[in-house]
């Protein structure tokens, strides 16, 4: 997916190519997050859809839930969520930041095989 460390660093074009895809990638995974949430907050809880969708998103948020849970299927489902929800700010961060860390270390690799060429 990216370029080694012996290979030339990208164009700028490419590269805000390569961020656009890892942010609509990491837009998907979000989507598809909130998704699961709402779908499962609406089925174990019964809660409302609107309601479903702000106690995913304050979740997903790192906020924790707003509604009182009643049911133990919407119980165990928030306990899982909550943990899928840390994990996903970890791949979502990881998405989003990976081509700019990536660049940038790329680039310091490159800058440091020239200082190692002139000595």
């Amino acid at each position: 997916m990216y370029e080694r460390h012996h290979e030339p660093l990208i164009s700028r074009e490419v590269y805000l190519r390569r961020i656009a895809r890892s942010g609509g990638l990491a837009f998907a995974a979000v989507l598809a997050a909130l998704f699961l949430g709402v779908s499962g907050y609406y089925w174990f809880e019964g809660i409302p859809w609107e309601d479903a969708n702000l106690n995913t998103a304050m979740i997903l948020g790192g906020m924790g839930p707003v509604a009182e849970l009643h049911s133990t299927a919407g119980k165990l489902f928030a306990a899982a969520y909550a943990l899928f929800s840390g994990l996903m700010f970890i791949v979502v961060a990881g998405l989003f930041f990976g081509p700019v860390i990536h660049r940038f270390l790329h680039k310091f690799h490159l800058e440091d095989d020239r200082k190692g060429e002139d000595e």
